[in-house]
């Protein structure tokens, strides 16, 4: 790490909030101008909320439609498995789905997909359903259909409605309907998906005409994933949005660069996380905070672009090219995958800023300031380069896998 990669906060900028903007170093100044706050006390506290909803917040996912709908296979794609995979939930022709079951997203413990029972059957009711499957858990509802949308369906949407959460209506297995028109002469394909939503929406003018999603859950790259996407992302309260972008797996080139953006833009309050820790003299204390901070975010980063292992296996297997997880042995990836990202921090130049900062948390006053200073330019330095190399190989791999361009 180069010299200007470690600044030290003046003792003013830290101790007194009266003291003016100029006087602060231009770490301290562009950390609060990134947080809106006027004093970098009041940045500190607001990075610190920001980063506990960053990597704490919790969003339910529900996951509903008829028996046969594809409720499991749409779960498996949303926490990038494949129906087969170990701990994926049950497909099947018939109900598998005979109680509410949670499924844990694998590389974000705080985003749950609930894969409801089926709601076509002959005692349906709309109120009593919900009550069953315990509607207050979920933050929205996702109301799946293989082919038209029922009577049931509508009913299921007007209650949640009246309870004031969302509902989306997603019409699932596009995939199988493009391979049956295909055989047909004359096939256009955007000519049959536009005869499909209208053929969705007739049974819904109930409801305002709500937009229908065509999606397949074994092509994400494919239809209306991404745009879904992109309604909950508008739908969804600030905080929720965080939870949501890093659990959704990456559907287009766009979809990845919008992650990317997100990690960038909470290095911030990561960084200043780790400051509000370097003042308390502790020995160790900041060096361990320092860590688990960059490693909890750049794990993050590794699942959320798609670069683990079974999200790389789906996709190469997709584009019929097993050597894309080859691309994928940068130091950061490397690191993660071995679960030895603490030994990327125990160089002998870092180890020393380690020790400086607990002495220096001792000193009354300007001791503190500096070791605010020294660990919140060094978790920044170290996040930007595990988020720039991390994001570098995702682009490379897709690039590789012919899914370069931004659409």
């Amino acid at each position: 790490m180069d010299k200007s990669s470690v600044q030290v906060f003046h003792y003013s900028s830290w101790n007194q909030e009266s003291q003016n903007m100029e006087n602060q170093d231009t770490a301290a100044v562009d950390a609060i101008k990134a947080l809106g706050e006027s004093t970098l006390e009041k940045a500190t506290a607001k990075a610190k909320k920001t980063f506990d909803q960053f990597v704490n917040v919790s969003l339910n996912i529900a996951v509903t439609g008829k028996t046969g709908s594809g409720k499991s296979s749409f779960v498996n794609a949303l926490r990038g498995l494949k129906d087969e995979d170990v701990g994926a939930a049950l497909t099947g022709v018939t109900e598998t789905t005979m109680v509410s079951t949670m499924y844990e997203h694998p590389g974000m413990q705080n985003v749950n997909i609930w894969d409801l029972p089926g709601i076509g059957t002959p005692n349906f009711k709309a109120k009593k359903y919900l009550k069953d499957v315990k509607f207050d858990t979920y933050d929205f509802f996702i109301i799946l259909a293989s082919e038209r949308f029922t009577e049931n369906d509508i009913m299921l949407a007007k209650e949640i409605r009246k309870q004031k959460k969302s509902f989306y209506f997603v019409r699932s297995k596009i995939d199988n309907d493009m391979s049956s028109e295909k055989k047909k002469k004359g096939f256009d394909k955007q000519k049959v998906l536009s005869i499909i939503r209208e053929d969705c929406q007739k049974n819904l003018k109930d409801l305002g005409d709500p937009k229908v999603f065509l999606i397949s859950s074994y092509d994400l790259e494919e239809y209306d994933f991404e745009s879904l996407q992109n309604t909950l992302e508008d739908d969804l309260p600030e905080h929720k949005k965080y939870a949501l972008l890093q659990a959704w797996p990456v559907c287009s080139a766009a979809s990845l660069e919008k992650k990317i953006k997100m990690f960038e833009r909470m290095i911030w309050a990561a960084s200043l996380a780790s400051a509000g820790v370097a003042v308390i003299p502790v020995p160790g204390l900041s060096a361990a905070c320092d860590v688990g901070i960059v490693v909890l975010f750049l794990t993050r980063c590794y699942y959320a672009f798609g670069l683990d292992d079974r999200s790389l296996t789906r996709l190469s297997e997709k584009v019929n090219k097993p050597h894309l997880k080859d691309l994928a042995k940068s130091k950061f990836v490397t690191a993660i995958r071995e679960k030895a990202l603490i030994r990327l921090q125990a160089s002998a130049a870092l180890a020393a800023i380690s020790t400086v900062e607990y002495l220096l948390s001792l000193l009354p006053g300007v001791g503190s300031a500096a070791a605010a200073g020294i660990s919140f330019a060094t978790t920044q330095y170290l996040l930007r380069e595990g988020v720039n190399d991390l994001a570098n190989t995702a682009r490379v791999i897709r690039k590789e896998a012919g899914l370069a361009s931004v659409h």
